[in-house]
């Protein structure tokens, strides 16, 4: 009974030496995640979100603007639990409207809760949202929606102006035969469109065209000043206003329409193309390449006269086999229809300083936005840093920064502030792919 007695003493006394253990094992392994609320990275990442709504701005006089907001059907999640036993979605929106230019401050609110029938046929739904401005006044929209099924939580910011009643928000682009409002300034080939105006009476109209803009970015360890359009319109022409007659551009370019032939403002719309937003030929996959490829390598690519055969022949050289060459292919171009998606301006988004990073590092890690600009952060290698027995885990990032940059034709141009990224890693980025590897800033070591 004594030795019976003895070994049960003998276990109690490990039992505080062995909790300790674990504890000290525990606090070792496991690293604690710290949510941070400011990134907004999943703006970038479809697969973060799945809502992408559109937004459009219209100023219908000198003290009240709309909000619209378009969603589409395919990305709600409409939920039969509900008494009525019909699919719904429900969400809550919410807007903060800051006055902007000197300082940043709250000018109106919004709330909206949203129940969305699910209706059969019916692709989008589209909701206008009135806020309170003054004229002459900078603005920034920063809007919120839940997705009250799934519980997810996305943000937008939305600038516009009151500065001008003859600028882009003075008007609505729409539909000529359905009047629908169009989000979306990139039009297909014999799309026809209205062009209303919101603020009184115009008697002409003038249009102004501009070549496509064809440039590529510097590559962003080059410090050179940002490539920017920087030549006037080919040709202007007017023509008699009215809000019901029906507008089609068929050339290639950009489309400036103005209330004035010397004003400097007006509303855009592009033609990119017959592919636009896709890519869908060989010569209008090559274009794209001139990150990975120098000018002269391009141009013997574009001469060929087998343009798919060259594109096939650079790719399987990069990956060595047709599975892996397939794989790069896929991962690329993706990253080159959403930087279109995403980045678009007054030329394709893959041709702007964000769709080059974006293709050629992927998806941020980090995404912080402001009044002025926004900061993207890719992860580098994590670090191990100790102290005694106990270890941290350190998170570093690179960051590039962008600055908006103010244009008569978009507010979605952006320019890489390259003196504020001495270290990008480009040439070893380009290499990686080069050598059928997709680089990414945390696993430099495979190439």
């Amino acid at each position: 009974m004594k030795s019976v007695n003895t070994y049960f003493m003998r276990i109690i006394r490990l039992i505080p030496a062995l909790i300790l253990l674990s504890a000290y094992i525990v606090s070792c392994s496991v690293r604690q995640v710290a949510v941070d609320s400011k990134d907004l990275s999943y703006l970038y990442n479809p697969t973060k979100s799945p809502l992408n709504p559109r937004y459009n701005i219209a100023n219908v006089s000198e003290n009240e603007s709309f909000l619209a907001v378009k969603f589409f059907s395919d990305e709600l999640y409409f939920s039969e639990a509900n008494p009525q036993g019909i699919p719904l979605a429900s969400l809550l929106l919410t807007v903060k409207l800051y006055r902007t230019g000197q300082g940043r401050f709250l000018s109106d609110t919004a709330f909206y809760n949203l129940t969305i029938h699910k209706e059969e046929n019916q692709q989008e739904y589209t909701y206008k949202i009135p806020l309170k401005v003054a004229p002459g006044a900078e603005y920034l929209a920063e809007i919120k929606i839940l997705d009250r099924v799934r519980l997810q939580v996305i943000q937008a910011f939305v600038p516009f102006n009151t500065m001008s009643e003859f600028n882009r928000y003075s008007f609505r682009a729409q539909g000529h035969f359905g009047k629908n409002e169009i989000f979306n300034p990139v039009l297909r080939i014999n799309e026809y469109v209205n062009l209303v105006y919101l603020r009184g009476y115009l008697d002409s109209l003038y249009v102004s065209f501009y070549k496509p803009y064809t440039s590529i970015p510097y590559p962003p360890s080059m410090l050179l000043p940002e490539k920017t359009i920087d030549y006037g319109p080919d040709t202007i022409i007017a023509i008699p206003y009215s809000d019901t007659i029906p507008l089609m551009f068929p050339r290639h370019g950009i489309y400036l329409l103005k209330a004035g032939r010397d004003l400097n403002e007006g509303y855009t719309f592009l033609n990119l193309g017959t592919t636009f937003p896709n890519l869908t030929t060989p010569d209008v996959m090559l274009e794209p390449l001139a990150y990975l490829v120098s000018e002269d390598e391009l141009d013997i690519m574009r001469e060929s006269p087998r343009p798919k055969v060259a594109l096939d022949e650079f790719w399987i050289k990069c990956g060595g086999n047709i599975e892996k060459s397939r794989e790069l292919i896929r991962i690329y171009y993706t990253r080159v229809l959403y930087s279109n998606q995403y980045f678009t301006s007054y030329t394709e988004g893959w041709r702007t300083d964000r769709g080059m990073i974006y293709i050629i590092y992927g998806p941020p890690d980090k995404v912080y936005k402001s009044s002025d600009g926004e900061s993207w952060g890719y992860s580098k290698p994590v670090i191990k840093s100790s102290w005694g027995t106990r270890y941290r885990v350190r998170d570093e990032y690179i960051f590039f920064n962008f600055k908006k940059k103010q244009n008569i034709f978009s507010e979605n141009e952006y320019y890489l502030s390259r003196s504020e990224t001495l270290v990008t890693m480009w040439d070893q980025a380009v290499a990686s792919w080069r050598k059928g590897i997709v680089f990414r800033l945390d696993n430099p070591e495979e190439f």
